[in-house]
């Protein structure tokens, strides 16, 4: 069936653990210096000047043969009061982020943060115009990595043939001989090299999604080179692996009584339902309903996941209601003009590349049909879908080395920041990964719901503690939580600037769904 319709518009993000000890932390090679020049047209944003770096495929054979990686540089314009370098990542795994600093700086990155940083963004290895890989998806094959609701044990076994299918391409396509390298840890030591070739003794960090991941991969693996790291809507200490994959049920489940409540106080605009239970009962209805069949073009599989895509912004609810209003009383699904601004099947592939070789995934059918079926009742709104089979399960590679262990060595010197109700990186996750790295972190949670606080949110405790962070290194001395407010850390802004934020938002979130 044809799921690409909700899917698109939700389709996500997110995603190590016995130290990586076959591969050194870093390489010996020498590192050249960055030549800086013009972006990419579709890249280029005023202050914003890019560059390729040479890093080697192989860690453990640091003079053989290499790969591209493309960065990007907001320098700060006051020298006075420059720190350093601070590196991001908008997550995915997948999401290309030569765009990102300049992303920030339109989504209200404060003055202050500009001044004191040399903004650096980089598409990951693997990904966009860093040497990419290809698994060669057909069309219908570029919906999403995240899998379909599954029914039944049949619908496991069929997804199962679809997938195997797909690890078959990756393992048989050009980019093939670079597969098994495309990993966090790997990606992590690409870091440190730009962090070499533009002569800084430390870098500072700022990761969402799964960039809180890659994060703490990188201070697990240089501890010592890292300054100030921000971890944004935090991951389990696992990344995306099988766990995390599964989490993304949990996160549904925390995040939609945000959805209910709002579309119960506008019942009189979408008709879904009086209260937030009338509303949970109508997003039942109409899954069972379009599980029937009986709406071309939008099965339930696809309803349940653009439903959840949609849960990462609040922005996202009143398009969400419409669709739901028109499926409920038309039986139709009026599609509407989408831009995308990125290659999906470029991007889906290279972070398939990513998950599945971070991590050995089950291989067994059988293991996903017993996890659906006991997430079905756990998690009943996603959880069938999130404990489905990834094409991981058939990848051609084992992994190269064993998965970071993320642990509580190092400097203190990581701030984490999260959502109550983060549909993507759950709650139950960031906790888990806070405990890994013990007092090298503290936790600021915010009473809020979707996929991002800084920047992401309005809430002003949140925001105002990276910021702090950031600029005078003042992190709170224990976990801290910031009680709900009327979201107006922005409330300042025009409406024509607050249009240039939400647009900003919209790309960084799409780089975040890449599922």
């Amino acid at each position: 069936m044809n799921r690409s319709v909700l899917s698109r518009i939700g389709t996500l993000t997110a995603a190590a653990a016995t130290v990586a000890v076959l591969v050194p932390a870093t390489a010996s090679a020498a590192v050249s210096p960055v030549k800086w020049g013009p972006c990419p047209e579709d890249v280029a944003a005023p202050g914003l000047t890019c560059a390729t770096l040479k890093v080697p495929l192989d860690y453990r054979n640091p003079g053989g043969k290499t790969i591209d990686v493309a960065v990007s540089k907001l320098a700060s314009t006051k020298p006075a009061k420059r720190r350093g370098i601070m590196l991001t990542n908008p997550g995915g795994p997948g999401g290309p982020g030569l765009s990102m600093p300049a992303g920030l700086r339109s989504a209200g990155m404060p003055s202050s943060v500009l001044d004191a940083y040399d903004i650096i963004g980089f598409d990951p290895r693997g990904i966009g115009r860093s040497t990419p890989v290809t698994c060669d998806l057909t069309p219908e094959q570029q919906v999403s990595n995240v899998p379909p609701y599954a029914r039944d044990s049949a619908e496991v076994a069929e997804r199962a043939k679809s997938v195997e299918s797909i690890a078959k391409q990756c393992g048989a396509s050009k980019t093939a001989a670079n597969l098994p390298y495309i990993t966090s840890a790997n990606t992590a030591r690409d870091m440190d090299r730009i962090r070499e070739a533009l002569g800084e003794k430390k870098l500072s960090y700022y990761g969402v999604s799964y960039g809180s991941y890659l994060g703490a991969v990188y201070s697990t693996l240089f501890p010592q080179n890292t300054d100030r790291v921000v971890l944004d809507s935090v991951t389990g200490p696992g990344g995306l692996d099988p766990t995390g994959s599964r989490r993304l049920a949990e996160g549904f489940q925390d995040r939609f009584p945000d959805f209910a409540k709002w579309a119960a106080a506008r019942h009189a605009s979408y008709g879904l339902g009086r209260t937030p239970q009338q509303v949970t009962a109508k997003f039942y209805e109409l899954a069972d309903k379009l599980d029937t069949g009986v709406v071309p073009g939008v099965d339930g599989a696809a309803f349940r996941a653009g439903t959840f895509g949609s849960l990462y912004s609040t922005s996202s609810f009143p398009v969400l209601a419409q669709q739901w209003q028109t499926l409920d009383t038309e039986g139709v699904l009026k599609q509407s003009a989408q831009t995308q601004q990125f290659d999906l099947a470029q991007l889906l592939s290279a972070q398939l590349h990513v998950v599945c070789n971070d991590v050995n995934w089950p291989e067994k059918v059988e293991t996903y049909q017993r996890n659906v079926e006991k997430d079905r009742v756990k998690y009943p709104m996603f959880g069938a879908a999130a404990a489905n089979i990834w094409a991981c399960a058939y990848w051609p590679s084992e992994p190269i080395e064993p998965q970071v262990r993320i642990g509580d060595r190092g400097p203190s010197n990581i701030l984490m920041v999260q959502n109550l109700r983060d549909p993507a990186t759950p709650l139950g996750g960031a906790i888990q990964m806070r405990r890994a790295l013990g007092d090298r972190t503290r936790m600021v949670s915010v009473d809020d719901g979707g996929h991002g606080v800084w920047l992401g949110s309005e809430n002003a405790c949140g925001n105002n503690a990276v910021n702090r962070f950031l600029v005078d290194g003042k992190r709170p001395a224990h976990d801290t939580a910031c009680a709900a407010d009327n979201g107006g850390y922005f409330g300042s802004m025009s409406p024509e600037r607050r249009q240039e934020r939400e647009k900003a938002l919209d790309e960084v979130r799409s780089k975040q769904r890449m599922f």
